[in-house]
This record gives structure tokens, sequence and C-alpha cells, in this order.
């Protein structure tokens, strides 16, 4: 047995909803800026794949009234649960990139079996595996066109692709 294995698990962190003017801090000393310029800073551009991704979760999650009082789980074995516990994973794509396009892209859709990973054991399933129950893609010419589709997961077990 090492020293590792001796010490007490840490267990996950409670995450807590913020709400944009909580100060960071400094030995203590709070800092000229807050949490809301970082959230400005860091995902102002709604296009970019992966705050485009997490923006289609808080769609979701606000059309099924949950995206109130609560914080995303990063890891969570599905992106959402609804309230009568279906499971949903929530896909995106975009024509239309940040970055300089000569055309636009092609949207498609794929769905992994997957590892699922539980933030209580920090322990990771043995067997990959699709674990939604419903599938929604979004997809968007722009963030002001939305469009979702939403698919069974029979859909998704067959081995099916949207494109």
């Amino acid at each position: 047995m090492t020293a590792a294995d001796e010490r007490p698990s840490l267990g996950p962190i409670d995450c807590k909803r913020l709400g944009g003017r909580e100060p960071f801090y400094d030995g203590g000393q709070a800092l000229a800026f807050d949490v809301l310029g970082f959230w400005r800073w860091s995902t102002s551009d709604l296009v970019s794949n992966t705050t485009r991704g997490v923006l289609a979760e808080y769609l979701v999650a606000h059309a099924l009234g949950i995206s109130d009082g609560c914080v995303r789980e990063e890891w969570a074995e599905c992106d959402l649960e609804a309230p009568d516990g279906t499971l949903v994973e929530v896909k995106s794509a975009a024509y239309i990139q940040s970055w300089h396009q000569a055309h636009l892209s092609q949207i498609s859709f794929r769905v992994p079996k997957t590892r699922g990973w539980d933030r209580e054991t920090n322990r990771q399933d043995d067997d990959p595996r699709r674990k939604a129950d419903v599938y929604v893609c979004f997809r968007c010419l722009s963030i002001a066109t939305p469009d979702f589709i939403i698919k069974p997961a029979s859909w998704a077990r067959a081995g099916a692709s949207l494109g």
C-alpha cells in the first residue's frame, strides 16, 4: 500500500451556479475583474465548435425546462436528463465556422459508442455503448437560425448518421 492509497478520497466538488459578479481573489484581496468578464472573454464566439455545442445543450435544456438553477455537468453520462428521466444527447454542427471558409461546411452527425464516467467514483464504464434515449441534432446556418432534428436511440444503435 502506498501513501496515496492511505489518503482519504476528496470526492467531487459541488459546483454552485454563479451570477457573474463574483470577483477573483489574490491572497484574499478581490481583484478588479469578475466571472462575467471571464465569460465574455471566453465564450463570446458562439459559433466556435466547443461553445456552439454547449449553447445547443443550453437551448435544449431550456426547451425541456431544466436550465434554471443547475450547473451543466461536463462529464455526465448524457448531456441532459429530462424531467421524466429520458436521457438526452445533444449534437451540434454549423455550416459557417468562425474561421475563414471558401465554402459552407458539410454537416454530419456521428454517434459513436462511448465509455461513461462516474464523477462520484472516478471510474469509467468497462463497455462502450450509446447511453441516450433520444438524440437532438442541432444544425445552424447562423446562431440566429437554429434547426433541431430529434432522433430516437434506435437510430443511433443502428449506426445511422445524419448528413
